[in-house]
C-alpha cells in the first residue's frame, strides 16, 4: 500500500485493539469462568456454570 494510505489508516487499527476487550462472567459459588448464558421463556437472561450447575440471573 502507498504510505499515504497506511499514515491515513493507522490510527483505525490502534483504536480497534484499544477496544477489544472481553467480559468474563465468574460463577460466584465455585469461581469458574465456565459459564453459559441461557434465555429464558419470559425472554430474560440467566447464567448456568458448567462446572458446577449453579445457576443465577
Amino acid at each position: 500500500m502507498p504510505a499515504s494510505i497506511l499514515v491515513e489508516v493507522g490510527h483505525l487499527h490502534e483504536a480497534a485493539s484499544t477496544r477489544d476487550t472481553t467480559v468474563r462472567l465468574i460463577c460466584p459459588s465455585c469461581g469458574s469462568v465456565h459459564v453459559a448464558q441461557v434465555l429464558g421463556d419470559n425472554g430474560g437472561v440467566s447464567y448456568v456454570c458448567t462446572a458446577c450447575g449453579h445457576s443465577w440471573s
